[in-house]
């Protein structure tokens, strides 16, 4: 037993340590990304989850926030809409104003070459040839597209033309005679005509407000032709002549209109 000992302690023996070996454990089950967290239909878990959730089963409170979501979608979908509408309508206005501005700049300055070069037709043969010449250029270069008119709407169009040509022969003429601002005062009849006009030749006859409406218009008239420093008889008649070949083509688009219809 001693010279066990001793062989076992012997310096020439290796000492090996007591090793207890690691317990082996079975590998970890593989589970399915999507299907690591599922559970059976059946489980009772699931179950109380659908029971006691209000977005899984259909109740008013599902209806109406789905409801609600359609009616915000609705609502998203209708502003570029409105958006687009606006910027017409502020396109229309500006539109508006820019010509009413140049109206003003046109009369103002039409007055002034009168005054120079007294000759009315001519200054009005130059008017239309100028307007003339852009239409020309915006179809040249295709900026609107040309009309294709044929023989019958050409000789409907052809009294318009001449109604609206003597109308602003006339308008020239009596800027020649009176001031800018007595011819527009006389040329503020034009609703007086309108419906004496389409009285006679439309066969609208005019209510009891309407006519109504037009005595202001008419005693104004009235007023501010008595008490004009510059009245002449010339350029009070030529601005109604003005009024009448105006509205006469006015009618005449109307009656050519409801013929077409």
């Amino acid at each position: 037993m001693q010279s066990l000992l001793s062989l076992s302690h012997s310096p020439s023996t290796p000492h090996v340590p007591n090793f207890t070996p690691r317990p082996k454990f079975p590998p970890p089950p593989q589970l399915h990304p999507f299907n690591a967290f599922s559970l059976p239909p059946s489980s009772p878990l699931l179950l109380t989850a659908t029971k006691s959730s209000p977005f899984l089963t259909s109740s008013p409170k599902v209806a109406s926030f789905r409801l609600l979501a359609a009616s915000i979608t609705d609502a998203r979908s209708e502003e570029p809409a409105k958006a687009s509408g606006l910027v017409k309508t502020l396109q229309l206005g500006a539109m508006l104003a820019f010509w009413y501005i140049l109206n003003i700049y046109f009369n103002i300055y039409n007055k002034q070459v009168l005054k120079v070069y007294p000759f009315p037709a001519t200054v009005t043969a130059f008017q239309f040839g100028f307007v003339s010449l852009v239409i020309n250029l915006i179809w040249t270069f295709n900026l609107h597209p040309r009309p294709s008119i044929s023989g019958s709407q050409l000789a409907a169009l052809l009294p318009l033309a001449m109604a609206h040509t003597l109308g602003n022969v006339l308008t020239n003429i009596s800027l020649c005679k009176v001031t800018v601002s007595f011819t527009h005062t006389i040329k503020a009849m034009e609703p007086f005509f309108t419906v004496l006009l389409s009285a006679l030749f439309l066969g609208q006859m005019p209510t009891f407000w309407v006519f109504s409406s037009l005595l202001p218009i008419v005693g104004g008239v009235a007023l501010a032709s008595m008490t004009e420093v510059s009245f002449n008889w010339i350029g009070f008649a030529t601005a109604m002549a003005a009024n009448i070949t105006n509205q006469s083509r006015n009618v005449l688009s109307k009656k050519m209109m409801t013929s077409e219809e």
